[in-house]
């Protein structure tokens, strides 16, 4: 049998035994990209989620013969360094990859850990100037690190520029000053000696994430081992940190850390959902659902963990519609099925993230006792008190309405929130629960003591 030649991307780094940086970083992010990865510890830290206790250099032989090894057995196609601790670390390291003629090298200029310790010395900082930023072909600095390696203050954009016009003229090909722990989005610039471009994404988090540089530039340098381009590979890098800060585990006593593998994670959560949405909607099927159904038809909503957007929830296309006592769908759920209804999910989970599922059907002051009757806490909301900018913008009833009710519900997430409707608006009860399973459980109910 014929092997699958697999590329491969290195990384040169430091040890996190917290998992959440370092070379236990990148190498997730190398997997989570499908490339094959390698690594060489260049420095060992004793180190957790609340920060960093001592650091340890290893001798040139040991780093030496690590290079050497993966080297003799292939080389790689794209190799990342980041921390790399002192100067002769960095020496040993820009000498062997000088040798072996690298191409696609990212240097990720690791200076300080995010609680504040040393991570390269002042040496280091200098040899890493001299001698490995003129073999990269890119180098990623933070703003304080841009500012040690250009020697000047930066406070805009202007600043950056200045300082990437300064650092390229070290030798890198290309200088990337990442705006990841600024304020506002976080804005990157890229300057390749000729013209600079911006890339920008909202800021998901006003809190410190663990590991986020590290996982950046193994993203870049993962994609570059699969052959894009630079821009592109920064681009494709910028979307994939993104998922692993807004999907950021804390699994520890201190700070969260990205999660490079949330893409993995989250595709095996949508397949998930789909099968567990479609398994309820065979439960409802003979329970005589379809008599809860309104005029205007029915639908259900159900978002993946931390959902943002329409495509984050499953629902269905055509809505649920009625068949006398029972109902029937005319295509199966999928993701972005349901606008109106996923407006509403999407509202709840504002105030309380654990609120992912809703169904709405039909009002009637007799379901509303039945709702009391289950001991179900019930909120709503008067459809005559829209503002006037809610009721001309299409889709934004909904979620005024939904907000409206948690507000005067005390902020919290009722089971029920119900209207009455209004000037050709059908009045709706919108049942909410944590999961579809759950929801579906309520929605038998009310429909047993309906029919009963």
């Amino acid at each position: 049998m014929k092997r699958t030649q697999m590329q491969i991307a290195l990384t040169i780094a430091g040890s996190d035994p917290s998992g959440g940086a370092g070379i236990q970083a990148d190498l997730k992010t190398f997997s989570a990209l499908e490339v094959g990865g390698r690594s060489v510890i260049a420095a060992l830290t004793a180190q957790n989620s609340t920060g960093v206790r001592e650091t340890f250099g290893l001798s040139e032989d040991v780093l030496a013969s690590q290079i050497n090894s993966v080297f003799e057995d292939g080389k790689p196609d794209a190799i990342k360094t980041g921390m790399l601790g002192d100067a002769v670390t960095v020496n040993v390291t820009a000498k062997l990859l000088k040798k072996y003629r690298v191409k696609n090298l990212v240097v990720d200029p690791v200076m300080r850990s995010t609680s504040g310790a040393v991570l390269l010395s002042p040496d280091g900082v200098t040899v890493l100037k001299e001698r490995l930023l003129p073999l990269a072909t890119l180098v990623t600095p933070n703003i304080k690190e841009a500012e040690i390696l250009s020697g000047i203050k930066i406070k805009n954009l202007k600043d950056c520029l200045k300082a990437a016009r300064i650092i390229r003229k070290l030798g890198v090909k290309a200088v990337l000053i990442t705006g990841g722990h600024g304020k506002g989005p976080a804005v990157d610039l890229l300057f390749d000696g000729k013209k600079s471009v911006e890339f920008t994404s909202p800021r998901l988090t006003k809190e410190e994430v663990h590991g986020t540089g590290c996982v950046f530039s193994s993203a870049i340098a993962g994609e570059l081992a699969k052959g894009k381009a630079l821009k592109e590979a920064i681009a494709r890098a910028k979307e994939f940190v993104s998922l692993a800060i807004q999907f950021r585990n804390t699994s520890g006593l201190g700070i969260a850390h990205a999660e490079p593998l949330a893409e993995l994670y989250r595709e095996k959560e949508r397949y998930e959902l789909l099968q567990r949405t479609h398994a309820c909607i065979e439960q409802m099927k003979g329970k005589g659902v379809g008599r809860l159904i309104p005029e205007v038809q029915s639908n259900l909503a159900v978002a993946i963990d931390r959902a943002r957007v329409l495509g984050d929830v499953v629902g269905f296309p055509g809505r649920i519609t009625r068949m006398g006592d029972e109902f029937a769908i005319p295509a199966p759920p999928c993701f972005g099925g349901s606008r109106h209804v996923a407006d509403i999910a999407l509202t709840a989970m504002n105030f309380d993230p654990s609120k992912r599922a809703v169904m709405n059907i039909k009002y009637e002051p007799e379901i509303i006792k039945i709702c009391k009757k289950l001991k179900l806490s019930i909120a709503s909301f008067d459809r005559a008190k829209e503002p006037r900018e809610v009721k001309v913008e299409e889709g934004s009833s909904l979620e005024w309405g939904t907000a409206n009710a948690i507000k005067s519900f005390g902020g919290e997430v009722p089971d029920i929130i119900y209207d009455e409707g209004g000037m050709g608006k059908e009045e709706m009860v919108r049942v909410i629960a944590n999961d579809v399973e759950t929801l579906t459980e309520l929605i038998l109910k009310i429909s047993k003591l309906y029919r009963s």
